[in-house]
Formats: C-alpha cells, sequence, structure tokens
C-alpha cells in the first residue's frame, strides 16, 4: 500500500502496516545468528518470542527453531527445511534457500542480544500504537453501556500490562530459579542479623510473629467497631512510610531498602481525618485537642514542628468513597507506576465496589477479596484490608474474634495469606462497670482495668506461611497510638523503630 494512512469504520485513523516501527535487517540477523549457533537461542529466549517478530514468516521460523531446540535438536537451515518447505509465506521470499541466506548472512553472534532487545522494543512500540488506537476507536464509539470512565480503567490496565512486560518472566520457571530468589530473601534477612524478611511494621512483637510484611500477601486486618483498626493500620502506615529510606537492591535496581511508600485508601474517613491521627501519633496531642483547636502553645509547636517532619513522608491518601475494585487497582497501579509503591492499606473491605454483576454481597465480597489478592501478586507488595466483624461476637462469654467471625464471606479467610483481630478486652470491662451501691464489684473491677489499662491484643488466626497465636500491644487512647508492649522480663518498653 502506497497510502500513508487508512481509516477505520469509526473514522478513527489507522497507521498503515508498512509504516509500523520495525527492523527486517535485525529480524534477519537474529534469526540467522540462531540457525548457524543453537546455544545462542537460550542468551535470548527470556528477551523475545515470536509474537514479537514484524514480518510473520520470520515467527514461523523462529517458532519452528524454538520447538526444536527444546527437543534438543538441530535448528538449521537444513533441518527447517523439511517443515516449512510448504509455508506460502517462505515461498515468496525464495523458499528454502532463504534459510541458507539467512544463515550465511549472519554477521556477529555477540550482537545476537542487542538485535533481541531490538526487535523486542520495536514489537512494544506497535502494540502501543494499536493500543492508542483502540482506546481512540472506543471513545469514538458512543455506547450507552460503555462508560467513560470505565474506558479509562481499561485503557490504564492496558498501558499498565505494556508497561510492566518484560519486568517479569510469566509461566513456568525452573525449581532452580525459584530455590535461587528463596535463598536471596533468606540471605537478605540474615544479613540483618536475623532480622526481617518483609517490611517492618514499626511494632517488635508484631514483626517477630509475621516475620514483616511479605510481597505479594492480602493481609486481613478485622475488628469490631472501637477496638481500633484503623487506628492500628494508620501507625503501620506511617511506621513504613517514615522509615522509607531509597538504596541499591540486591538485583542491582534502585528501591526501598528500608520501610517503604504507601498508598493508603480511606473509603470511610477523609484525608484530613486520617491525617490528623497520623500527627496525633507523631506530635503526641491528644486527637480530640486536635480536632477542636484546644492546644497550648507547647502542644501546638509540637503539632507544627510534626506535620514538618511529615511533609516528605511518602505516604499517599485517596478518600474517594465507594471505590469500584476495578479503579482501586488502576489507581495503584498509576501510584505505583508515578511515585512507586510498597505497601497498599484498604480501609475498610466492605466500602469497596465490586463490578456490578454479581447477584448478591456474598459473591461481590468474594470477588472484592479475589481482586486484592490480585493486585497484591500483580504489584508484587503487600494489601492490607481491614474488615469488619459480624455482631456474633458481642453474643458470646469471651469476646475474643475467631474466623468464623468475619462477615459476609468464607472467601475472605479463603483468599487472604494472613488474618489479624485487634482485641481490646479494656473496651468492652469498661462497658461492665457496677453500679455504686455494688462497692466489693466495684472494687474487682477497678483492678481489673487497672490490669488491662493501655493493653490490646492482635490475635493472628491464619497465617500462611508461618504460626498463629496474639500478639500483645500497648494502646494510648488520646493518641490513637499503638506500640510495643513491655515483657514482665524487659522493665521497659521496647523501643520502636
Amino acid at each position: 500500500m502506497n497510502e500513508i494512512a487508512t481509516f477505520n469504520a469509526t473514522g478513527v485513523e489507522e497507521a498503515d502496516a508498512d509504516t509500523m516501527p520495525h527492523s527486517i535487517e535485525a529480524e534477519q540477523q537474529l534469526l540467522g545468528a540462531i540457525l548457524t549457533n543453537n546455544d545462542i537461542f537460550d542468551r535470548i529466549a527470556a528477551i523475545v518470542g515470536p509474537k514479537h517478530f514484524y514480518d510473520p514468516v520470520h515467527a514461523r521460523i523462529f517458532e519452528t527453531a524454538s520447538n526444536r531446540i527444546a527437543k534438543n535438536a538441530l535448528a538449521s537451515p537444513v533441518t527447517l527445511k523439511t517443515f516449512l518447505e510448504d509455508d506460502e509465506g517462505l515461498k515468496e521470499l525464495g523458499g528454502p534457500a532463504y534459510l541458507a541466506r539467512l544463515a550465511g548472512s549472519a554477521i556477529s553472534a555477540f550482537a545476537a542480544r542487542d538485535y533481541a532487545q531490538m526487535i523486542y522494543d520495536l514489537s512494544v512500540r506497535r502494540e502501543l500504537i494499536q493500543v492508542g488506537q483502540a482506546i481512540a476507536a472506543k471513545a469514538q464509539k458512543v455506547d450507552v453501556l460503555l462508560e467513560p470512565r470505565e474506558q479509562i480503567v481499561e485503557a490504564e490496565q492496558e498501558l499498565y500490562r505494556l508497561a510492566e512486560q518484560g519486568t517479569s518472566e510469566t509461566g513456568f520457571q525452573s525449581f532452580l530459579k525459584a530455590v535461587t530468589e528463596a535463598v536471596n530473601v533468606t540471605n537478605a534477612a540474615y544479613q540483618r542479623d536475623g532480622g526481617l524478611s518483609g517490611i517492618s511494621t514499626g511494632l517488635i512483637d508484631l514483626d517477630k510473629k509475621l516475620g514483616g510484611l511479605h510481597k505479594s500477601d492480602l493481609l486481613i486486618l478485622a475488628g469490631r467497631p472501637s477496638m481500633g483498626k484503623t487506628s492500628l493500620a494508620t501507625n503501620i502506615a506511617y511506621n513504613v512510610a517514615k522509615a522509607y529510606r531509597k538504596g541499591a537492591m540486591p538485583d542491582g535496581s534502585e528501591g526501598a531498602v528500608d520501610g517503604g511508600v504507601v498508598g493508603f485508601y480511606s473509603l470511610e474517613m477523609s484525608a484530613e481525618q486520617l491525617a490528623a491521627r497520623i500527627l496525633s501519633e507523631a506530635s503526641e496531642v491528644n486527637s480530640h485537642q486536635i480536632r477542636s483547636g484546644d492546644m497550648t502553645e507547647t502542644e501546638f509547636r509540637r503539632f507544627v514542628e510534626a506535620a514538618k517532619n511529615l511533609e516528605a513522608c511518602p505516604l499517599f491518601i485517596d478518600d474517594t468513597p465507594a471505590l469500584p475494585i476495578s479503579q482501586l487497582a488502576a489507581r495503584a497501579r498509576r501510584l505505583k507506576r508515578t511515585h512507586g509503591l510498597d505497601v497498599l492499606v484498604v480501609d475498610y473491605l466492605q466500602l469497596v465496589r465490586g463490578t456490578g454483576r454479581s447477584e448478591n454481597r456474598v459473591n461481590e465480597i468474594s470477588e472484592i477479596t479475589m481482586g486484592l489478592k490480585a493486585i497484591a501478586k500483580e504489584l508484587n507488595i503487600p494489601v492490607i484490608a481491614l474488615s469488619q466483624l459480624s455482631r456474633q461476637v458481642e453474643n458470646r462469654e469471651d469476646k475474643r474474634p475467631q474466623l468464623s467471625d468475619l462477615r459476609e464471606s468464607g472467601s475472605i479467610e479463603q483468599d487472604a495469606d494472613v488474618v489479624m483481630f485487634v482485641y481490646r478486652e479494656e473496651y468492652y470491662v469498661e462497658r461492665e462497670k457496677p453500679g455504686d451501691h455494688e462497692m466489693e464489684k466495684i472494687a474487682a473491677w477497678q483492678e481489673r482495668m487497672e490490669h488491662l489499662h493501655g493493653k490490646a491484643e492482635v490475635v493472628i488466626g491464619k497465617q500462611r506461611h508461618g504460626p498463629i497465636g496474639t500478639v500483645g500491644l500497648s494502646f494510648e487512647g488520646q493518641f490513637t497510638r499503638f506500640g510495643n508492649l513491655a515483657q514482665p522480663w524487659q522493665g521497659t518498653p521496647s523501643e520502636e523503630y
């Protein structure tokens, strides 16, 4: 075709096939090098595949050669002739003699990897053009069922998939590669003097039980109202962001050496309310005083100083209410692409919306938890999702939560790698205060309250890769802050990270 461009049915301009980015010469050189020396295939197999070749005949030659090599059979012009002599496309290029010309014109085996990278890069450019055309065509077509917001999400998903191509190998991988990665993770923990293999929560005893927050894990943090699950999630998010330090990773790339960049979806509270909680913790000024502005000059100075220190904190808050799971995923991808993302917090799971295709709430929650687990694996980050618990907890004598208390769906327990419950017995005992005339009971109640005051528990009900059990934490209600609890043998509280 001599035309530079054509137009499709919707009137959107399409690039002519001949104008699409490609290099026939690079493809010929790579194929020639492989047919001359099959060992080259192993060096370029992770970079390029048949779909990356512009010329379909070259794609078929590469595929046939790779199939032969995979069977430990020779791939040469002579051996490939048998499989490709009836190929119509090859006949147009001169038949089997073309294979001999490819092998004969191969200049250098050392440049094979560069040719493979060039072929891959040009393929990505072509795909980018096609994605752009598809986006334009959809936007041009006015359809009641095609909401613009949904189109934006779809476009972002496609672009993210394209951006992440080649960054991780998909499909099966050898056990050797898996073992090597496991050894690298363990080595990183060993280099920290038996420290954590994951990201520290800033709470020592919780870290010991979890080993930190691990990549691709979905952690559910559940609790009844007023137990402090949002406070705990906020504390962890703040601790991770506060400890953030960038540096060289073991694989040579740049990333978070300590702490990390945190994304916080606050679907219940506004960004200002969440920031006020974090400032209360950082400045040690009562959260109620911050809301009412009732502070002494010293407290206000502490508050302002804490705000200044937090300016550079890599904590990003999205307080859009009732976010669909697809948009939540798209925004997380965008944050990772623009600022990086190491931990994602969702407060809370029941306020996320599904796609609207589920017939009932149980299926919708199942869809949301699967979506959150998919985000954790796709972005290779820990995702902490808060969850409500059913009221049946209140009807029991022992009000410590159990896995069966997770509200609305068993899929929460099924999809999660870790399920944790926040429990403060002090909250319930405080509401059991006897009347003024019951003096004996009041004395016992006061003694019990003194024992429970400022204490909280995190009950780990499920952990796919570690032990379950209970972790004791301190809780300062006026600052909405969880901390490390001093153990009887320690005498003083352990230092916070």
